[in-house]
């Protein structure tokens, strides 16, 4: 017995924005479960469905003798079958039509659950392939109702959620108000479909200007990164791939018109679009902007941190209201900056960072950078500790002391100085100059006999007629000594910066 199920079929079609062909799949499946259900078994029942909507279930039996039929539900008597086919023999397999009427109330009733629950698992499916494909994307739905800080959007098929983290500050909706928000994640949950929208994420904004900026869109301007936060300011370094188009010009728009639209979705949410740079120095200067940085200074590639010096009157506006400025430039450029004055620029002491800069440069390898005396790898932490007591901290500050001032300090040997000062020969480099040891040590005609003296090695030297070559007892390094106006005294050794006494003897006739 067929069913009409034409006028249904396009009914929940339209309604559920399924397919034809998916509605008559549930429709198979509804029927064969009320065929189970009724007869406990499917395995032996097909359900057609023609073109014209008519559905008709049927049952495969076998043929059997008039007293072999054990089992009605897959077999058939020989006259039963003949009146169905008449030359239907015994063992043949015929379809036999079943009469829906008599699957019965629970069967029904189970059909349509089956049926109701089949049409949800495929449209959601559906509508999560749909969805899925648009992530990242902008859509724009109606405010329907809001519970707890979510806002439920109303986007036809299905129901978007704008949750309260994703929401900016500046704004509020009313009921049927239009939102314009990114399709952040798409998933499925027990109830159906959850679309979660977001106001907030930095891809909505790079997903506006697409709409406004056709060169954006085009990829003729790209968008090398955005940071943003939402309400506060957003910040974009933007690229042309044409030398003949300005990016950050196009991205304004002429006289403003398109980043006016920007600012208009975003409810006056300030935007700052810079020319990015792979120069970190061009780049770190363009990404504080509005304030007008007058030089940076890298002060370590490796760890990127650089130093941006700005005019006093424009301290506050690098850094901005509660350092924000400063810190959407940080994440922009991924540089660690620190902002300083003029003033504050010349009390700093960055000669050794330059220097070490200076040496990656020109390629003479990357070196640990040491300055506090408890940071040298293997330093006794108590020496340390006693120098630190006596308002030694900094490697530098140690190597200037005198022998006298090394001697007056307390809890400190003699043994552990001479220990310390091999481990800062051995372990650092000193970027500035300065007295690291003192020897009493006098040199005399009698002591350098066998043309030893300071004064044999006189005009050795292009240039430096007056001067004499001396060898440091200490380190054996030798150095020139320029002799105009020298006539003995206190010197240091450049190398090891051991004290050296000199005197010279006259010879006569001088």
């Amino acid at each position: 017995m067929g069913i009409d199920m034409s006028e249904a079929i396009r009914q929940l079609s339209q309604e559920r924005g399924l397919s034809e062909e998916l509605i008559q799949r549930t429709i198979e499946n509804m029927l064969l479960a009320a065929y189970r259900k009724r007869y406990g078994t499917d395995e032996n029942a097909i359900v057609r469905i023609d073109d014209d909507g008519q559905v008709t279930v049927l049952s495969r039996k076998r043929v059997v003798d008039h007293d072999d039929v054990y089992n009605p539900v897959d077999e058939i008597d020989l006259d039963e079958a003949k009146e169905l086919h008449p030359d239907a023999d015994v063992g043949d397999e015929i379809l036999v039509p079943i009469d829906t009427t008599e699957f019965g109330r629970q069967s029904i009733q189970l059909a349509k659950q089956t049926a109701h629950q089949s049409i949800r698992e495929i449209q959601k499916d559906s509508l999560y392939s749909e969805f899925k494909d648009k992530v990242g994307e902008i859509i724009i739905g109606y405010y329907q109702r809001e519970r707890n800080g979510t806002i439920y959007v109303d986007l036809g098929k299905v129901e978007g959620v704008l949750q309260k983290k994703y929401q900016s500050n500046r704004e509020t909706y009313h009921q049927n108000d239009r939102i314009k928000a990114l399709i952040k994640e798409v998933n499925k949950t027990p109830s159906g479909l959850q679309i979660v929208l977001s106001r907030t994420d930095p891809e909505f904004v790079r997903a506006i200007f697409e709409l406004e900026v056709p060169e954006i869109y085009d990829k003729t301007v790209e968008i090398h990164k955005i940071v943003r936060e939402a309400g506060y300011r957003t910040k974009l370094a933007v690229y042309s791939n044409r030398d003949d188009v300005d990016p950050v010009g196009a991205c304004v728009g002429l006289k403003g018109v398109r980043i006016q639209a920007v600012i208009k979705e975003l409810e006056g949410e300030k935007i700052d679009i810079l020319k990015y740079d792979p120069d970190p120095r061009h780049f770190i200067k363009n990404a504080l902007s509005p304030a007008e940085v007058r030089d940076v200074i890298i002060l370590s590639e490796k760890s990127k941190k650089a130093l941006a010096v700005v005019n006093d009157s424009l301290l506050s506006l690098a850094i901005g209201k509660q350092g924000l400025n400063v810190r959407l430039a940080n994440k922009l450029t991924d540089w660690m900056i620190d902002v300083k004055t003029d003033a504050q620029f010349a009390e700093m002491d960055i000669a050794a960072e330059s220097k070490r800069a200076v040496r990656e440069l020109f390629g003479e390898g990357e070196t640990e950078e040491f300055s506090r005396i408890s940071e040298l790898p293997g330093v006794d932490p108590a020496v340390a500790q006693a120098l630190l007591d006596n308002g030694i901290d900094y490697i530098v500050d140690f190597i200037d002391l005198s022998k006298e001032q090394l001697d007056a300090m307390e809890n400190i040997s003699d043994e552990q100085i001479t220990v310390l000062r091999s481990l800062i020969n051995e372990s650092v480099e000193i970027l500035e100059e300065g007295p690291e040891e003192t020897a009493e040590v006098e040199f005399t005609e009698d002591e350098s006999a066998g043309g030893d003296s300071a004064s044999d090695h006189r005009g050795e030297h292009a240039g430096e007629e007056n001067a004499e070559e001396i060898e440091c007892p200490e380190c054996h390094e030798k150095f020139v000594l320029d002799m105009d106006g020298f006539s003995g005294g206190t010197i240091n050794c450049p190398s090891c910066g051991a004290e050296l006494e000199l005197s010279f003897e006259k010879e006569e006739g001088e």
